[in-house]
C-alpha cells in the first residue's frame, strides 16, 4: 500500500512538472546560447580586487585606461538624455489625461481657476515633463546599474539588477498613498480652513500635489536604502532594532515637513506608513547581511 501512495505521488508530481520539462525542453538552445554567450559571463564574473592606492597609481600610469572610462560614461549619459528625450515626447500623447487624474482629488478642473494666461500650458508642460521623468528614471538606473556591474560581484550585479524593479514598485506605492489617502485627507482641511472657502490656482494646486506624491515615493524607498547600506557593511540590523526609538522621533520630524497640514490627523497618516517602514527596513538589512556571506569562490 505505501508503495501505491508513493508511485501515485511521483505520478502526480511528474504531472505538475510536466508543462516546466517542456518549456525548458523547447528554450534549452536559447538557455545554451545565454549561458555560453557574453550575458552569462558578465553577470557570473568576478572583479579583480585592487587597493585603493593602487588603482590610483594605475590611472596615473595608463591615462588611456581613465580615457575609456570617461568614453562609457559619455554613452551611458547620451543613451539617458536619449531615452529622457523620447519618454517626454511620449507623454505629450497622454498629459491631458494625467491633468485630469491628477485633479481628481479636488473635484476636476472645474475646481481649478487660472489668473494668468499661460498658466494652463505650464501646468501642462509641467505634468509633461515630470511624466515622461517617471518613465525614463528606471532605464536610467539600468544604465548607472550598466556601469557600476563590473565593478560589483555577482551576487551584488543581481541584487542591483532587481532592486531597479522594486525601486519603482516602491516609489509608485508612496505616490499612490499621497493620492488615494493623503490628498482626500488634506483638501477639505486647508481648502476651508477658518471657514474661508478657496479656489486655488492650477499651478499652486499641481505643483502642491506633484511634490507631495514625488516626497511621499522617494520616502516609500527607505527600505532598498537601508538594504543597499547593509549590502556594503554601512548599517547592521541589530543597530537598527535598538534605535527604533530614535527612529520614530526623526520620523515625525519628517512628516511634519512631508504632511501639508498641521493638524495630527494627517500627520498620523504619513507616520504610520512610514514606521512600518522603518520595520520593514530591519527585515531588509537582515536579507542584505545574509547576502554578503558570499561564498570564498566569489571573492576571487
Amino acid at each position: 500500500m505505501k508503495k501505491i501512495f508513493q508511485r501515485l505521488a511521483l505520478t502526480v508530481r511528474g504531472l505538475l512538472l510536466l508543462p516546466f520539462r517542456l518549456l525548458a525542453w523547447l528554450f534549452r538552445p536559447v538557455i545554451r546560447k545565454i549561458k555560453t554567450g557574453r550575458i552569462y559571463v558578465f553577470m557570473t564574473q568576478v572583479p579583480e580586487e585592487k587597493p585603493l592606492l593602487d588603482a590610483m597609481g594605475d590611472a596615473v600610469r595608463n591615462p588611456s585606461e581613465v580615457v575609456r572610462e570617461l568614453e562609457t560614461v559619455r554613452w551611458h549619459l547620451l543613451r539617458s538624455v536619449i531615452f529622457l528625450t523620447l519618454m517626454i515626447g511620449v507623454s505629450l500623447y497622454f498629459t491631458e489625461n494625467m491633468v485630469h487624474f491628477l485633479a481628481g482629488p479636488i473635484g476636476g478642473l472645474e475646481k481649478l481657476q487660472a489668473i494668468e494666461i499661460t498658466e494652463s500650458i505650464s501646468v501642462f508642460m509641467r505634468v509633461a515633463l515630470l511624466t515622461g521623468i517617471a518613465l525614463a528614471v528606471p532605464y536610467i538606473a539600468f544604465e548607472i546599474w550598466l556601469f557600476a556591474a563590473p565593478g560589483l560581484y555577482p551576487t551584488e550585479r543581481w541584487l542591483g539588477l532587481i532592486a531597479i524593479p522594486a525601486a519603482l514598485v516602491f516609489f509608485l506605492g508612496g505616490a499612490w498613498f499621497a493620492y488615494q489617502i493623503m490628498l482626500p485627507a488634506a483638501l477639505p482641511f486647508l481648502l476651508d480652513f477658518l471657514g474661508i472657502a478657496a479656489r486655488p490656482r492650477p499651478e499652486s494646486y499641481f505643483t502642491f500635489v506633484t511634490g507631495l506624491m514625488f516626497w511621499l515615493g522617494v520616502a516609500f524607498e527607505f527600505p532598498l536604502v537601508i538594504f543597499a547600506l547593509s549590502g556594503m557593511g554601512l548599517v547592521k540590523p541589530i543597530m537598527l532594532l535598538k534605535q527604533w526609538r530614535i527612529a520614530i522621533v526623526l520620523i515625525a520630524i519628517v512628516a511634519a515637513v512631508i504632511t501639508p497640514t498641521i493638524d495630527p490627523v494627517n500627520m498620523a497618516l504619513v507616520m504610520g506608513p512610514m514606521i512600518a517602514l522603518y520595520f520593514l527596513s530591519i527585515f531588509f538589512s537582515t536579507l542584505a547581511n545574509a547576502f554578503r556571506k558570499r561564498p570564498a569562490g566569489e571573492r576571487g
